[in-house]
């Protein structure tokens, strides 16, 4: 749930508190070591001062020549010394000195077997915390006799001095949190401005305006990348846009002539009675005319069908020379009455859809055939230029203007807007489903146009021939 919430949180709130936490868990980590330091500063202070006094105390009984002389010499030393409290009782229970009524709890300092040895002891008692050394010590008139001797000192101000400095802490932690999360905000706020910025740009693209782009100079590092990335997109979508436009415009174009045919001949016949030779010429003419459009619309539905990423179902390999061969038979008809010589020369194993293959071969021949010239030659080659294997379809015939060579694959595109080629059954879509079928295979297409030749090269990848499927 928690989760969840945090997620519903903006870029800016999530920055905000993610260093406004960092801030404070940094002022707390240091508070908690100063707080630390300070204690354990005290401790030793404390520890020094009761080894001093100690030592002070065993050399002033150690020298005493009676429990007088002792209780004297230990009142001239440690009476003026506040906060500091003396023990010294022998081991029936008598006291040799205790300053202000001071008890220690206990009698001898447990563990204690040796003159010299010492232990520290802290507890607390009526509201004061304090902290102490205990040895055992004989006296200078008894050395049979050892006392419990307990040197402490009181906490007290120590503590009220740790608390205080807990209490400016906590202070300067919430300050700090507050000022954190101010800076924070405003740093975060500050940072996504040029997102902000580039959001703002892509709201404003629209299909009527894909000529916004994002600022790149103006945005910092980490996001000129993605600003770079969200132009490059932009800048295909408004390619891919203008290119859809100019199809529906093209495509309205062609399929707006042959129904204004039919409707114009159709009307003219309907005008006033005709034999019934008449009205058959009329429905066979438009037959044809339908045919066109049948044509076209397929040939539409499989550009687009490509162009939608289409994935070949099932390749084989098949000879190359065998395909072609079955098109040069097929048109040889057409190549005969232009006189026109059609070689084909080398082969190799093509891997791909046979049926594509033939028709993008079949579209290239088609083109040829019909901008040679008569008497004029077309010459189909198959060779290995690895990684591909180039199947190349060149023909005679006045060259290309290298202005419209880019555009020869674009569709409804003619080299000459004014020909219609009533003749044919064209209608600009042939090259562009052989680049298809091509680039369907993972290919490329070429074509060039000089000194009196042209040639349209279809490279298709060399297959995995270790496990071929012939069909």
């Amino acid at each position: 749930m928690k989760i969840e919430r945090l997620k519903a949180l903006s870029l800016t709130a999530r920055l905000t508190l993610f260093f406004t936490l960092t801030s404070v868990c940094i002022v707390l980590g240091l508070g908690s070591l100063l707080m630390y330091a300070a204690d354990q500063h005290f401790i030793d202070l404390d520890r020094f001062t009761l080894s001093d006094k100690q030592l002070l105390i065993k050399d002033i009984l150690t020298k005493s020549r009676s429990q007088d002389d002792a209780r004297k010499r230990l009142s001239e030393a440690l009476n003026h010394h506040h906060g500091m409290y003396i023990s010294a009782k022998g081991i029936d229970g008598s006291t040799l000195y205790s300053s202000d009524r001071f008890s220690p709890p206990g009698q001898v300092a447990p563990g204690l077997s040796q003159p010299d040895e010492q232990v520290t002891q802290r507890w607390q008692s009526q509201g004061r915390e304090y902290r102490a050394l205990r040895m055992q010590q004989s006296p200078g008139y008894d050395p049979t006799n050892a006392l419990d001797v307990v040197v402490a000192i009181d906490t007290k101000h120590h503590d009220e001095f740790i608390a205080q400095l807990g209490r400016t802490l906590a202070i300067y932690t919430v300050l700090a949190m507050i000022a954190s999360g101010m800076f924070s905000w405003f740093a975060a706020h500050q940072g996504l401005a040029p997102l902000r910025a580039m959001k703002s740009r892509a709201a404003t693209v629209s299909g009527r305006q894909l000529d916004e782009r994002m600022p790149v100079g103006s945005v910092p590092i980490e996001m000129a990348d993605l600003a770079k990335e969200l132009n490059s997109m932009l800048d295909r979508l408004q390619s891919d846009f203008q290119r859809l436009s100019d199809f529906s415009s093209d495509l309205a174009h062609e399929l707006r002539t042959p129904i204004s045919n039919l409707m114009t001949q159709t009307q003219v016949v309907l005008s006033s009675q005709r034999d019934t030779e008449t009205y058959r010429d009329t429905l066979a003419s438009n037959v044809e005319e339908f045919q066109r459009l049948a044509r076209m619309v397929s040939d539409m539905l499989f550009l687009a069908k490509t162009e939608r990423s289409f994935a070949i179902p099932q390749k084989e390999h098949f000879q190359a020379s065998s395909e072609i061969q079955k098109l040069v038979e097929f048109y040889d008809a057409v190549a005969e009455e232009k006189s026109i010589r059609i070689n084909l020369v080398g082969d190799d194993l093509i891997t791909g859809d046979r049926l594509m293959f033939r028709r993008a071969v079949s579209n290239l021949l088609s083109n040829a055939l019909r901008h040679t010239p008569s008497s004029g030659d077309v010459c189909i080659s198959v060779r290995k230029a690895e990684p591909y294997i180039e199947v190349a379809v060149a023909n005679s015939g006045e060259d290309i203007d290298p202005k419209v060579l880019p555009r020869l694959f674009d569709r409804f595109f003619r080299a000459d807007p004014a020909r219609a080629h009533p003749s044919s059954d064209g209608a600009g879509l042939g090259l562009s489903i052989t680049r298809a079928i091509v680039e369907a295979h993972s290919g490329k297409v070429a074509v060039t146009s000089k000194h009196g030749r042209t040639c349209f090269t279809l490279s298709f990848p060399v297959g995995d021939r270790a496990n071929p499927t012939h069909a």
